[in-house]
């Protein structure tokens, strides 16, 4: 959440400045006036040179007519997406349809605390192992003395069709706390995905028994945090390959309450509203190395991700979201970490135990103006079905969604994202969850964010923002020459782009059909739970991986499908987007290809496996289980 809607990070803007309430003052806009200015006075000039030229060489023709020529000149039309040449697909709000009840709780109550405006997550995982996504959606509570009931997170249980029932009581999940985020995975390798739930507060995680019951192992598992910390969208994965599920948990800033209320933040000069994240001091992340039963050690120094300040020694990260991913493709996953008004973070894997912060050297720890931005949500894919890798991050308000892409080199990364067509449609909005998906099952990802403002009345103080804010969705046109994302239209997107105060973000295929659905959680109001009514005829393949002991899931393989002449890439990682988790199923889109050529899955261990095509069902969903393991590294 960036401060720069109250106060813009130039500090060269002049004092005196008698600015309308509702126009952003941008230092930018200076200079290009001025060039602007500099070119008409130049013009200007040559037009009346010429025009004493004209003037001289004809003077004495008084004998001929004077021949004018009238031109109409017509306005250029605005640039507006081509509806014809987008899939006409949209979405429809099932939530209600879909037996989900939930409301989030942000315990606002006119404090105007920080914590109230951030929202809490949400996870797509198959529970109970029968094959169907469930649901579990992250709750926060009331402050200390109110008189609001406490509600607890929810357990909802898919029933295959796409609609949920709530098993959350007697599920061992009651006790309500602040929640924030959450990861999902297998941390003792008895086949059944455990909890970690992030919290304003201690952090907790649960083991699951079967049969939708959960037991609290944090005091044994060692994962608990300070009281005080405010943790955010925490990950599980192997980082130091030896097998089973590590946990990195991003925390956010030092946060008290009575700081919140002493630094007394106002927007108008009168009435308090939500400070800005530059109000408080930095964190450090933690990892947690796993034993290989569920119990963890901080190994958070040793490893090397603790980065400070080299001119003050205080801690740097502010961090909100957190995507790991083999940049370099050497087997060890890296970590890519969107901060909040501080640089992000690119932490290499040193394949050692330890990491390497590159962020600044790789290009993704500021924007393209070379500016730390408020980044909330984050996610990284071969979005071009190439070499290439994008990495797109939702930012706040007058800061466009960044959207870095790698080169020849893959560690190597440019902010693209005004050539990329994501720029200026999303430089007003404030986003963040975000991801990518095939939506329209083309074989190409597009990418997906939700928005909403932190303020309540922000339009009477600025007029180009709105509290409630529509997601957005932008197709990927597979251009290789133009801009390779168009920003699908309302008209098109259905209740997708219904305006509310977006937040956590996932995806699934909630109800076999093969397309996949969307969840959008908000602040102190129900999910959005959106349908994919995609029927345009497009084949499409699901693939679950079945790994070996301990990581049973494959968190961290990579699958390539062949079809068509096109390479497609997926990694199984559920950890993506803001304080959320989408299906580990992978979903690959095929278009009008009713086959696939070649199918490869590189397991955790580094092993590839080449997959008899002919195996593979088409329009359905096939397991792949490895077949051979070369053990932990």
């Amino acid at each position: 959440m960036s401060d720069d809607l109250h106060e813009p990070n130039e500090p060269n803007q002049p004092a005196d400045v008698d600015q309308d309430p509702g126009v952003e003052y941008v230092p930018e806009d200076d200079a290009i006036i001025g060039v602007a200015f500099k070119w008409s006075v130049l013009v200007i000039v040559l037009l009346g040179s010429l025009g004493l030229v004209f003037f001289l060489l004809y003077r004495g023709g008084g004998e001929e007519s004077e021949t004018i020529i009238e031109k109409t000149v017509e306005s250029p039309e605005a640039l507006v997406p081509d509806v014809a040449i987008l899939p006409d697909v949209t979405f429809t709000d099932i939530t209600l349809e879909s037996g989900i009840e939930f409301v989030h709780e942000s315990a606002a109550e006119g404090e105007k605390l920080l914590p109230e405006t951030m929202g809490s997550g949400v996870a797509f995982f198959d529970s109970d192992r029968d094959g169907d996504q469930d649901l579990l959606l992250i709750n926060a509570i009331p402050w200390e003395g109110s008189d609001r009931v406490q509600a607890p997170m929810a357990l909802l249980i898919n029933d295959g069709t796409g609609h949920f029932t709530d098993v959350t009581a007697g599920s061992g999940l009651e006790e309500p706390m602040y929640g924030t985020g959450v990861a999902i995975g297998d941390v003792d390798a008895d086949g059944l995905l455990d909890l970690y739930v992030t919290a304003l507060g201690s952090n907790r995680l649960y083991r699951n028994l079967g049969e939708n019951r959960f037991k609290d192992l944090t005091d044994s598992s060692g994962v608990a945090s300070g009281p005080t910390d405010w943790s955010s969208s925490p990950a599980m994965f192997d980082y130091d390959g030896d097998g089973d599920l590590d946990l990195f948990v991003p925390n956010y800033v030092k946060w008290t309450r009575d700081l919140d209320i002493s630094n007394n933040y106002t927007l108008n000069g009168t009435d308090r509203a939500y400070g800005p994240p530059k109000l408080y001091a930095g964190t450090q992340p933690e990892l947690y190395r796993n034993d290989g039963t569920g119990r963890f050690e901080d190994v958070s120094e040793e490893a090397g991700i603790q980065v400070f300040n080299p001119y003050d020694g205080y801690p740097v990260a502010k961090s909100l979201a957190v995507v790991p991913i083999d940049l370099d493709r050497d087997g060890w996953m890296d970590l890519i970490v969107a901060n909040d008004t501080t640089r992000n973070f690119l932490y290499h894997n040193n394949g050692d135990g330890t990491f390497t912060e590159i962020g600044e050297d790789a290009g993704v720890a500021y924007d393209n103006r070379g500016l730390s931005t408020g980044c909330m949500g984050i996610d990284a894919a071969h979005y071009r079905n190439d070499e290439a890798i994008g990495i797109g991050i939702g930012n706040f308000t007058m800061e466009m969604t960044s959207f870095y892409v790698s080169g020849r080199d893959p560690m190597l990364f440019s902010d693209e994202a005004i050539i990329e067509g994501i720029g200026s449609p999303t430089r007003l909005l404030l986003s963040f969850g975000l991801f990518f998906l095939d939506y329209d099952l083309d074989g190409r990802l597009d990418l997906f964010q939700t928005n909403g403002h932190l303020e309540d009345e922000i339009s009477e103080i600025h007029r180009s923002q709105q509290y409630r804010q529509p997601a957005q969705l932008f197709w990927n046109t597979g251009s290789d020459s133009g801009a390779t994302f168009e920003l699908v239209p309302s008209e098109i997107a259905g209740d997708l782009v219904t305006p509310i105060v977006g937040r956590g973000a996932a995806y699934a295929d909630i109800d076999a059909d093969g397309d996949l659905d969307i969840i959008v959680t908000q602040v102190g109001d129900r999910p959005l739970l959106l349908r994919n009514e995609q029927a345009l005829g497009h084949h499409w393949i699901r693939i679950v991986l079945q790994g070996t002991l301990p990581n049973l899931d494959a968190i961290g393989a990579w699958v390539e499908v062949d079809a068509g002449g096109v390479t497609q890439r997926r990694k199984v990682m559920p950890t993506r987007s803001y304080l959320s988790q989408v299906e580990l199923p992978l979903t690959f889109g095929l278009g009008e290809n009713d086959g696939i050529e070649a199918l490869r899955v590189t397991w955790p261990d580094g092993s590839i496996q080449d997959v008899d095509v002919e195996t593979i069902t088409i329009d359905g969903e096939t397991i792949i289980r490895q077949e051979s393991a070369e053990g932990p590294r």
